[in-house]
Parts: structure tokens; C-alpha cells; sequence
């Protein structure tokens, strides 16, 4: 692929998934955390930790650090606002998954273990916020909008990693994109069907 294509693949990347952060963050501050999941953001905090990590000391790329180095004072603000330490057990298993996808393997194996581990640990933490919209009645702190981005991110990396041949990297994110779609879909199901209910109540109202 031309060179200033993928450079521009890869920053527009960076601009999507800070434009995701910035959306969930404006929905979780102006209608609350209803149905956000805390050891979801907790583990999205870490692991935009290690990516950081791993575009200084591995990829050697200012573009996949910037990818989660914007992103990351939003995280943490989010974080801050759920309390995870409320949910101790959340937060405990959120940061175990970490140690045990992330942490570990790259101690044992090297930045390559531990990209793929992060990519699992990645597609796990969507597990909590699909529990959250299928458990919760409300919805409205779920940001339709930020997955869908999020899942357009991940395809934009799939593009760049592919062009620079990091392998890892690239079926770490296919498969937590992947996730962020079907997270996606069911907000937006989600949404709407509360919508029709609420038409429903109103009619009986009437």
C-alpha cells in the first residue's frame, strides 16, 4: 500500500478511538454509569497501559502509542467514576484477567505472548458489558455510537498492522473488534426496543 495512505489510515485510527473515549465519556457524564460496566473500563485502563508500553519498547511506532496515550486520561477519568472500588470483585478479576492474559505471558514469552494475551484479555472484558445489557434495565449509560467507532478503529489498525507486518497486533485487535461490533448491535437492539416500550406504556396510557 502507498506510504501516505497508511499514514493516514493510522492517525485516522488514533482519531477514531479518541473520538470513541471522548463519546463514552460524554454519555457516562451527562446520563450517567447505568449499565457501564467498571472492570470493563478498569481492564480497557491497564490494557491502554500496555499499549503504550508496547509501541515504545516493541513496535517502536509514535502512531500506536498516541493511539492509546489520547485515550487515556478520558479512561481513567471514566474509571474514576464508576468507583471500581465499590466492586471489589470486578475490579479484583478485571485486574487478575489482566496478570493472567497480559502480564504473565509476557514475562514467560515475550512482547509477542503477551500482544496475543492482550488481545484475549481484550475480547474477554467485552464480556462484562454484554452481561450489563442484558442484565440492566436501563441502558442509557451505554454509548452505541463509541462501540461502533471502536469497531471501525479496530479495522483501521487491521489496515495499518497489516501494511507494517505486525502480525501479533493484528489478530489481537480483529478479535476485540470483532466483540465491539456485537456490543454495538446489542446496544443499539437494546435502545430501540426500550424506545418501543415506552410507546407501548404511553398507548396504554391514552
Amino acid at each position: 500500500m502507498p506510504h501516505a495512505f497508511v499514514v493516514l489510515v493510522s492517525w485516522t485510527a488514533v482519531a477514531a478511538g479518541a473520538l470513541a473515549t471522548v463519546a463514552q465519556f460524554q454519555r457516562v457524564r451527562t446520563l450517567g454509569i447505568e449499565g457501564v460496566s467498571s472492570a470493563t473500563w478498569l481492564l480497557f485502563t491497564l490494557i491502554g497501559g500496555f499499549w503504550i508500553s508496547y509501541g515504545l519498547w516493541s513496535a517502536h511506532s509514535f502512531v500506536v502509542v498516541m493511539g492509546s496515550l489520547l485515550c487515556w486520561p478520558l479512561q481513567i477519568a471514566i474509571v474514576v467514576r464508576l468507583a471500581p472500588w465499590r466492586h471489589r470483585r470486578g475490579s479484583l478479576q478485571a485486574m487478575g484477567m489482566f496478570t493472567a492474559t497480559c502480564a504473565v505471558p509476557g514475562v514467560v514469552g515475550g512482547w509477542s505472548y503477551c500482544v496475543y494475551g492482550c488481545g484475549l484479555a481484550m475480547t474477554l472484558l467485552r464480556g462484562p458489558q454484554l452481561v450489563e445489557l442484558v442484565r440492566e434495565g436501563d441502558w442509557s449509560g451505554v454509548s452505541s455510537a463509541s462501540w461502533f467507532f471502536s469497531a471501525s478503529c479496530a479495522l483501521l489498525w487491521i489496515t495499518y498492522y497489516t501494511d507494517v507486518r505486525l502480525w501479533a497486533p493484528l489478530i489481537a485487535t480483529a478479535a476485540s473488534g470483532s466483540a465491539s461490533l456485537v456490543i454495538a448491535v446489542l446496544s443499539v437492539w437494546r435502545h430501540r426496543q426500550s424506545d418501543q416500550d415506552l410507546v407501548r406504556l404511553e398507548v396504554f396510557a391514552t
